[in-house]
């Protein structure tokens, strides 16, 4: 895929506002996107939460990626008579911002029930993408992208396309969708993260996607994770195997409810617009790591699954014991 068609996805999305329990307008914009891409369709769960999904042959279901549309805002929570702005009477800020960052209060944006701080939607300089919300707008970006490369490529599989809301108040978008059992408990949910680059043990911006192993909460299923690394390796794709363990991501909550999960995400930077000195400022991440994790998912969808890779692994492993068997 073109950079050029993965920012067509990045620009579209960059620029819708949202907040946690406020993401109508990336979800219209993600359903707008969707049906135009041969061979998906998309519905609403009970929540709000988006279904969609890639049907193109007879093959089972095998994997689903998973991005959240909400991001850390003001949401107005008083009396509706108020004429109070934010952070004024009436508004709750929603999501992790240290208190010191919001206590200078910076120019924030207001779109009736909510606010964003006043930051580009979206710029791209020098490789890198700079924006009020690239976490999790990223994500549902590559999953678009991702739909379209499937479909550009007439490529035979069944793969789901999860986007949630309110994660950043504790994944109530993707608990919701794990109770309801949805999605078939035989498919591998893979979670899409930005993830800050200054967690313990992050992988370097510009390095490639990262292959998440777990996050702050989990460790993740190590056939998912496995099927991942060695689709890249096999590819010789950039990529990075890394803890990041700054945060709690999605598929710690859908784990929680029964289903083998995996995580990639990008390393991060100015997470949650936290800026230098306490200054509030754009998110920004490189838009290569974004390609590579198209590419990552693309592979995965097309190659070995989690129990193929597992069993492939172990294939490996015997053959050494035979290979050394005259020592025994």
């Amino acid at each position: 895929m073109s950079d050029e068609t993965l920012l067509h996805f990045i620009r579209a999305l960059l620029a819708q506002p949202t907040a946690p329990f406020h993401e109508d307008a990336v979800r219209g914009e993600i359903l707008q996107q969707l049906a135009q891409i041969p061979h998906v369709t998309a519905k609403l769960d009970e929540f709000g939460n988006v279904v969609a999904q890639y049907v193109h042959g007879n093959a089972g279901p095998g994997w689903a990626f998973a991005a959240h549309m909400d991001h850390p805002a003001y949401v107005f929570s008083g009396a509706a008579t108020t004429s109070s702005k934010p952070p004024g009477d009436g508004w709750e800020f929603l999501g992790g911002v240290p208190a010191e960052y919001r206590e200078k209060n910076p120019p924030v944006r207001d779109f009736g029930a909510y606010a964003m701080w006043d930051l580009p939607a979206c710029e791209v300089r020098e490789g890198r993408i700079y924006s009020r919300a690239c976490d999790d707008l990223i994500g549902c970006a590559a999953i678009l992208a991702l739909f379209r490369a499937l479909a550009d490529a007439q490529v035979e599989a069944n793969v789901y396309g999860l986007f949630t809301r309110a994660e950043e108040v504790g994944f109530i978008g993707a608990i919701q969708l794990a109770r309801s059992a949805r999605i078939p408990k035989e498919t591998t949910i893979v979670s899409l993260e930005c993830s800050s680059e200054r967690s313990p043990g992050a992988g370097r911006m510009g390095d490639g996607v990262i292959v998440r192993v777990g996050d702050y909460t989990s460790i993740f299923d190590d056939a998912a994770t496995t099927a991942l690394t060695h689709a890249a390796k096999e590819a010789k794709l950039a990529y990075q195997r890394c803890l990041m363990s700054g945060g709690t991501c999605e598929a710690t909550a859908y784990q929680l409810y029964g289903y083998r999960c995996a995580a990639l995400c990008v390393a991060l930077g100015n997470y949650h617009n936290c800026g230098p000195e306490t200054t509030i400022a754009p998110e920004f991440v490189a838009l290569s790591d974004v390609a590579g994790m198209v590419t990552l998912m693309q592979l995965a969808v097309t190659q070995a699954g989690p129990a193929e890779a597992q069993a492939a692994l172990r294939a490996r492993l015997e053959k050494r014991v035979e290979d050394h068997r005259r020592f025994f």
